[in-house]
């Protein structure tokens, strides 16, 4: 399996009189990954540990001629992981499984996990007790027998950074064109020898493609081709998105003739199509596993086209928006007259009422779990109701969760979601959220890519950080400053669109489709694991309210992250032609 990515073009691995490195991923450049993986090998050589962590979507293991260094870049696409006793760490691998002990599971994780989406990959914790998660941003050195001798996480370096000198008083003009700019460098740095986008119609999906396709018409870029990638529903509400993504589809086209759309008919598609697959097979639990079987789809067809990059629009709603933890600031400093006007504002602008903006934006961020206690109480009754992203759900047994620190793990959760500064957690916190990076990870020896995100790129999201609220607030106009960035670009039915039809279709039909089928798994599953952890019919009970539409995104996402994990430990077994293979760290060598 790694010669098959290898040949890829999925691993890089360069030597040098520095030494020898292997990269998953790209470093600076999707196109020029050897110049990449070589320029990384011969900084680490040199300063011993690189200061400053380069661009990219990138895991990486260097062996130099006094070290060997584990490293991961700050956004964390790329996973990597090591098996540590002692403080000898003895197998790197891209896979916990591939290097995990299957009778000896940490649930110390499986609490993490379940407080949220977002709690896997920024947590050093894996399934499997010994082996640990480089963290992204992070440096892991090793003597050349394997000895730990430290772990850092490198603070990004600010030559991308705007300086808040140059951000002061921007107008909506100004910040378009530094979010302009560093769109332009991201989709630069992904482009490929044959790149395809996914294109659904939006503003952000589109926003992607037309630059991809503005660069390689004009001949700035030295792909070879551009596929447009789009799944098609003739029926149903998201039939109404056709009309978008034909316009789309047409501009892009303007701008680079050469570039194939490729329509994939996806409309038998539901949420939880070979769900026990999906979540079964993955290298860890995959809380976004319900909605694996559309971007399976589509991937299978740039794979079949030879796609070596693919660009999607993820990571630009909270990304490329005005940041509503602004709100939070100004309670924070006292300025309560101007945080009410904002607020109103802001629930003008995204019909909702002040109340529910302010209990988001300012009461939730100062005590979290505090707020979501609250909101379950006035909302018992349903196993589902007033459940938000860290209070114990209900099928999740209390004895397990004081057993392995749930409530600990529920805090250390929050705080890095909101943290002390909010409107900064918010960003961090995004990255990880938005895109469905394990689906393209698990699928990836067979596709021959992985995702590309240009919106999670550090310097787009440096750009935003920078920006002012007066830049970037504009009521009733969601993603004001992207739009006026690509508004030479965007046709003018997609730039002024203010509302997108969200996938809730597909997964209600999934639900209704399925839902016997997620009962039945919980009921006759038989890991011991899994009866210590879960009250097996409140969990069946949850999935009968989410069908009968009963609760809301956040309590839905606790339901689904729990059947995977479910579903994860069913499958649980060592697998054949794991998708990262172990690396052995023996006799002062790594080979």
């Amino acid at each position: 399996m790694a010669k098959a990515m290898a040949r890829q073009g999925l691993v890089t691995t360069v030597s040098s009189p520095a030494g020898t490195a292997a990269v998953v991923g790209w470093v600076g450049s999707a196109r020029d990954r050897v110049a990449g993986a070589r320029g990384l090998l011969d900084d680490v050589g040199r300063s011993g540990a690189t200061s400053r962590l380069p661009i990219g979507d990138y895991a990486a293991v260097l062996v130099c001629r006094d070290r060997i260094v584990l490293m991961r870049d700050d956004r964390a696409r790329i996973p990597l992981f090591f098996r540590e006793s002692g403080g000898r760490v003895s197998a790197v691998s891209t896979s916990a499984r591939s290097l995990g002990d299957f009778e000896e599971l940490e649930r110390r994780y499986f609490c993490r996990y379940l407080t949220g989406n977002m709690a896997q990959p920024h947590s050093a914790l894996t399934p499997f007790s010994g082996v640990h998660r480089v963290l992204g941003g992070e440096i892991v050195e090793l003597s050349i027998t394997g000895q730990m001798r430290g772990r850092v996480r490198r603070r990004v370096g600010e030559a991308d950074d705007l300086r808040v000198s140059a951000a002061e008083g921007l107008s909506l003009s100004g910040a378009a064109r530094y979010l302009r700019l560093a769109l332009e460098n991201a989709v630069g740095r992904r482009v490929g020898r044959t790149t395809a986008c996914h294109v659904s119609g939006g503003t952000d999906s589109t926003s992607i493609a037309l630059l991809a396709a503005r660069l390689l018409g004009a001949g700035r870029a030295r792909g070879e081709d551009l596929v447009l990638l789009a799944g098609r529903f003739d029926r149903g509400e998201l039939a109404g998105e056709q009309p978008y993504l034909e316009e789309a589809m047409k501009e892009i086209r303007r701008l680079a003739p050469a570039a194939r759309p490729m329509i994939v008919d996806v409309r038998d598609v539901a949420d939880f199509d070979d769900f026990q697959d999906h979540a079964g097979d993955a290298d860890e639990p995959h809380a976004h596993a319900f909605r694996a079987p559309f971007w399976s789809r589509l991937h299978g067809t740039a794979a079949e086209l030879g796609c070596d990059i693919l660009m999607t629009g993820c990571g630009a709603d909270p990304i490329a928006d005005a940041n509503p933890m602004h709100l939070h600031i100004l309670a924070r400093t006292g300025q309560l007259r101007q945080m009410t006007k904002q607020a109103r504002a802001w629930a003008a602008g995204t019909e909702r009422g002040v109340r529910d903006v302010v209990y988001h934006y300012v009461m939730r961020p100062a005590l979290p779990l505090a707020a979501e206690q609250i909101t379950a109480l006035v909302r018992r009754g349903t196993v589902l109701g007033g459940l938000g992203s860290f209070a114990r759900p209900r099928w999740l047994r209390a004895g397990f969760a004081r057993a392995h620190g749930y409530r600990e793990a529920s805090i250390a959760e929050s705080r890095f979601v909101l943290g002390r500064r909010p409107e900064e957690s918010f960003f961090e916190a995004a990255n990880y959220l938005a895109a469905p990076d394990a689906v393209s990870w698990h699928r990836a020896p067979r596709d021959g890519f992985f995702l590309s995100h240009p919106f999670l790129d550090r310097e787009v999201v440096t750009t935003m950080r920078r920006l002012p609220v007066e830049a970037t607030f504009h009521p009733g106009r969601p993603k004001a400053v992207l739009r006026e960035a690509m508004k030479d670009l965007l046709p003018s039915l997609i730039r002024d669109r203010t509302v997108k039809i969200p996938f809730d279709q597909l997964y209600a039909r999934g639900l209704r489709t399925h839902g016997d089928a997620l009962i039945d798994l919980c009921r006759s599953a038989r890991h011991p694991l899994v009866e210590e952890m879960f009250d097996i019919e409140v969990l069946c009970r949850a999935v009968r309210e989410a069908q009968l539409g009963v609760g809301n995104a956040e309590s839905w996402d606790r339901m689904n992250s729990s059947l995977a994990l479910v579903a994860w430990l069913e499958r649980l077994a060592p697998r054949s032609g794991a998708t990262g293979a172990v690396t052995p760290v023996i006799d002062g060598c790594c080979s």
